[in-house]
């Protein structure tokens, strides 16, 4: 990851802090822009737009988040969350259900 990512992505968290959520969204959004495989920007993104309310764009931020760390608790357990809060059970089940794997030290397995 270059140092301009790093800045910008360093400078959404900052204002994440202060509260300033629509100017970190865009401050994620452009370190995604900058890096599609910035897992951690995907993921700073999806919880941010998700405190804004726009939960079918956090969810796809989510999902890309999930796509780059297969593995990562905490990635699906937000994911799992986006979805409840968009209503759809079956999709958070299966989420959360990953989340358990992982909690539990196994793996999720993608792709065949």
């Amino acid at each position: 990851m270059s140092d301009d990512i790093q800045d910008i992505f360093d400078d959404a968290n900052g204002d994440l802090a202060v509260g300033d959520l629509e100017s970190a969204v865009d401050k994620y959004r452009r370190c995604v822009e900058l890096d599609a495989e910035f897992f951690d920007g995907w993921h700073a993104l999806a919880m941010s737009l998700m405190k804004t309310g726009k939960i079918k764009e956090a969810i796809g931020a989510g999902l890309q988040a999930t796509t780059l760390k297969p593995n990562d608790l905490l990635a699906w357990t937000a994911l799992s969350q986006m979805y409840v809060q968009d209503g759809q059970i079956g999709e958070a089940e299966d989420a959360k259900a990953n989340a358990r794997i992982l909690s539990l030290g196994g793996k999720v397995v993608t792709g065949a």
